[in-house]
C-alpha cells in the first residue's frame, strides 16, 4: 500500500506544479477538463483549469486538481505536505525554494529529533514541512 496526498486548488494548480516540478524534480502529467473526453460538458471559460496533475519523482506522487468555479473552497487547511530531505544541503535548497514568496511558521534549524526541520507555506498557500532526520550528513 501507498499513501499520496491530493491538493485542491482553485485555479492555480497547473502553475503550482510547473513549480512543484522544478524544485522537486521528476515527471510532470497535467490534464485540463478541456483535454478531457467531456469537455462539451464544461463551459468554455473552464475548460483550462486542470482536471487532474501528478508528479513522479521516484515513485512518489503528489497530485491535484482545480475545483470547479462556483464550487466552495476553503484553501488547503489542515495538513502539511512532509518532504525528507536526503542532507542539509538539500533541505536548505527546497527550505529555500518553497518558501520564496510564501511565508515562514519555523525556519529551518536544528531540532531534538532532526538535524534540520522547517515549517513554510508556499506561494500557493500549500503547507510544507522540511525535515532532514540525524542520519543527515552535510
Amino acid at each position: 500500500m501507498k499513501i499520496h496526498a491530493y491538493l485542491i486548488f482553485n485555479g492555480q494548480c497547473a502553475e503550482a506544479f510547473r513549480f512543484y516540478q522544478e524544485v522537486l524534480g521528476g515527471e510532470l502529467v497535467v490534464m485540463s477538463f478541456g483535454d478531457s473526453p467531456a469537455c462539451s460538458d464544461v463551459a468554455p471559460e473552464h475548460r483550462d483549469r486542470t482536471m487532474h496533475a501528478s508528479l513522479n519523482t521516484g515513485g512518489e506522487l503528489l497530485m491535484g486538481s482545480d475545483t470547479m468555479p462556483g464550487d466552495a473552497y476553503d484553501g488547503i487547511k489542515g495538513c502539511h505536505i512532509s518532504i525528507q530531505a536526503d542532507d542539509m544541503v538539500q533541505a536548505e535548497r527546497l527550505y529555500r525554494a518553497l518558501s520564496a514568496q510564501g511565508s515562514v511558521q519555523m525556519e529551518l534549524q536544528k531540532t531534538f529529533w532532526a538535524e534540520g526541520f522547517a515549517m513554510l507555506t508556499d506561494r500557493f498557500s500549500v503547507p510544507w514541512m522540511v525535515n532532514c532526520t540525524g542520519d543527515c550528513q552535510g
